[in-house]
């Protein structure tokens, strides 16, 4: 299918399809996925992937690379989905019934073409495989990672000059980079600006070539502009490389008319009490001395603003202590705990019996919580899932 899109940020119109572009090396490397334009009026990244990857040389490159368009029917009317939301789909439950379901809805539809594709990079390519997702926001922001909180993703994310944010797994249920990192994979998702600014485009830009040196699939003599991709990135972020995590979600209900207060950008600071935005007419003011993160300024989405909070250098070290050496073992000694399924990082908790437990403390071992009635908690913990024989000798992960 062959889909015209538009970039208001390039006054500029394209031609794509599902492949953007595959680019193979004549040497053995690693496998690269960048997605784009899983919601169609984020079209920065595609721009980018079409201004980048098509000028790659396969003589310069080690391993492959992937460039995958998301929602195209979307993406052609420049709108976040048609039906559904293609980035809320990717649970097991609905993969199950994908194959075999009679009628699809359109993003379904989207969704199986790149479900397959998926599975064919995965079957084909057993070296180091990383999955890149570019989005860009409703408000203005600094460019920003956003991971599922595993060591292997917090690892290869701090190699660039952005700041990164974890724990948004436990808020948005079904999104493309959550069920990849079920699977094991390095996968992270790349914030580059506001929908329609030109500098969503060339941070997108900047991000592919660091990524290609990261993942060592081209070398810093070929790419030869590293130290530019490196400051923009850097100016970009205001110099802010520190990493946050989500503490709290505005969840906009259904029918429920919810109008952001304009002037919001992420990682602003806000105090308790200021006013944030309506709902239903009636004022929501902020709970929190913090930052707020994805202030939803368009008609689609159902996430209002996010409360981030950074975390201390020290916590992190503990955390990747404690996780290395597989202590979260210890968890099932407490009242109420045990394993759901240990293989998957799957812990069961009775919420009558842990209730004097904080959450962070779940955190520090790795475990992200998904609630499945109101006694009983599913803990999920992405290193007890994690490939960690696929990246264990890259320079990133030794560090």
């Amino acid at each position: 299918m062959i889909t015209q899109v538009r970039s208001n940020a390039l006054e500029k119109e394209i031609q794509i399809e599902r492949l953007l572009a595959k680019v193979s090396g004549d040497k053995d490397g690693p496998t690269l996925v960048f997605f784009a334009g899983i919601h169609g009026n984020e079209t920065a990244g595609v721009f980018a992937l079409n201004n980048v990857i098509k000028n790659i040389s396969s003589t310069n490159l080690k391993g492959t690379v992937y460039a995958i368009s998301g929602n195209l029917k979307a993406l052609s009317e420049n709108k976040r989905y048609l039906e559904q939301d293609l980035n809320r789909l990717w649970t097991q439950e609905n993969l199950d019934v994908l194959t075999y379901k009679e009628k699809l809805t359109l993003e379904e539809k989207e969704q199986h073409e790149i479900y397959k594709l998926l599975n064919d990079i995965k079957e084909k390519h057993s070296g180091p495989i990383y999955f890149i997702d570019f989005h860009t926001t409703s408000s203005k922001t600094l460019p920003f990672i956003t991971i599922n909180d595993a060591l292997i993703n917090r690892k290869f994310s701090q190699l660039y000059p952005v700041p990164v944010v974890l724990g948004i797994e436990e808020y948005l249920n079904g999104p493309l980079l959550s069920y990849i990192n079920q699977l094991g994979y390095v996968s992270l998702g790349f914030e580059s600006g506001q929908h329609d600014d030109i500098d969503a485009v060339l941070n997108c830009e900047s991000f592919i070539n660091l990524s290609l040196f990261f993942t060592h699939a081209m070398d810093k003599n070929v790419l030869t502009d590293f130290e530019f991709h490196w400051n923009r990135l850097k100016h970009q972020s205001n110099n802010m490389a520190d990493i946050f995590e989500i503490t709290y979600l505005y969840k906009i209900k259904s029918k429920e008319i919810f109008k952001m207060r304009e002037g919001f950008k992420s990682f602003q600071t806000i105090s308790k009490g200021i006013h944030l935005a309506e709902s239903n007419k009636q004022a929501i003011y902020s709970k929190y001395n913090a930052r707020i993160f994805m202030p939803l300024y368009q008609n689609q989405g159902a996430e209002g603003f996010f409360i981030i909070r950074s975390i201390s250098p020290i916590f992190l070290k503990i955390s990747e202590f404690l996780r290395k050496y597989k202590l979260d073992n210890l968890l099932i000694f407490l009242p109420g705990i045990s394993w759901y399924d240990r293989t998957q990082g799957i812990l069961s908790v009775n919420l009558k019996v842990t209730k004097f437990l904080a959450k962070q403390i779940f955190h520090i071992f790795g475990f992200r919580n998904q609630q499945i009635d109101k006694t009983r908690m599913l803990l999920y913990n992405r290193e007890r899932v994690s490939k960690l024989e696929l990246y264990k000798n890259e320079t990133w992960f030794k560090q």
